[in-house]
């Protein structure tokens, strides 16, 4: 996108957090913003000269058509695509209700393909673009209580891989986010659903540490505006690099993926009240 050319910029999931601050961040350095979120009540406060905010539900096909005709008609184009929309759902793999366990993977996976999808054509005919897919490091290495949220991330991750060879031959360029902890509202909407696990269930002796694992990427989070000022900065350049991380434990869990798989797994069930 460039390190001072005004770009016209498109993100979803800004209701909070990572995506809020991005929105503030890229407006503040001159850029054009559609900020989203399925609610748009959630983000009026958004709006202003730099920013035009609209209801974007990435399950919503109809939707997104809407917002990415929106952002065309506003500025004539789409330099950045951002897909940050997604939660998590925690709990045991064993007893996770498949109901919630589709949603996740509509909204996290399905919803992200289907607003590239979309956007992708206006980036080919205009010449050039960037894709900036929001993953996690948990994507990276599950724990415990994760395999659901970690799985649908991990498959972020391997398809951002995949779209970046896919559309370099038309000038778009790909940059996945892998993020540590970073301050949010994901705890407190992971932590949603947990207390069926402290009565009923087989993990009934260690529902606390489903609990903590619902909040643990609040623990010594980095401020969601700080990240957003690093990613602005990293993806701003010309050639952006592929893979991005930052936040805290964006490096210990890839490290750990490295590990013999026996100890990992010993290190992180131990971690989370597991023998």
């Amino acid at each position: 996108m460039g390190k001072t050319a005004e770009s016209s910029i498109l993100i979803t999931g800004c209701s909070s957090g990572i995506g809020r601050a991005l929105v503030e961040e890229f407006a503040e350095r001159g850029h054009r913003v559609l900020a989203t979120a399925r609610k748009r009540e959630d983000i009026l406060a958004l709006e202003g000269p730099r920013v035009q905010i609209t209801r974007l539900d990435v399950t919503d096909p109809q939707s997104i058509r809407s917002a990415v005709h929106q952002i065309v008609e506003w500025t004539g184009r789409i330099d950045v695509l951002v897909n940050n929309a997604g939660y998590g759902l925690i709990g045991p793999l064993i007893e996770v209700e498949l109901g919630d366990l589709r949603a996740q993977f509509e909204t996290n996976v399905i919803g992200l393909v289907a607003v590239t999808q979309e956007a992708v054509p206006h980036m080919v005919r205009q010449g050039g673009g960037l894709i900036v897919n929001i993953g996690s490091v948990s994507g990276v290495t599950t724990t415990p209580f994760g395999g659901a949220y970690s799985a649908s991330k991990a498959a972020v991750h391997l398809m951002s891989d995949a779209l970046r060879m896919e559309v370099a031959r038309w000038g778009i360029e790909v940059v996945e986010v892998q993020p540590g902890s970073i301050q949010s509202g994901f705890g407190d909407r992971a932590k949603k659903g947990v207390s069926r696990y402290r009565s009923d269930s087989l993990f009934s002796d260690v529902s606390d540490q489903i609990e903590k694992r619902a909040m643990v990427s609040q623990d010594g989070a980095m401020p969601a505006r700080t990240f957003a000022r690093l990613v602005v900065e990293a993806v701003s350049w010309e050639h952006p690099k592929a893979v991005f991380r930052a936040g805290k434990n964006s490096f210990l869990l890839p490290v750990l993926a490295h590990l013999p798989v026996r100890i990992r797994d010993r290190i992180l069930s131990r971690s989370f009240g597991l023998r």
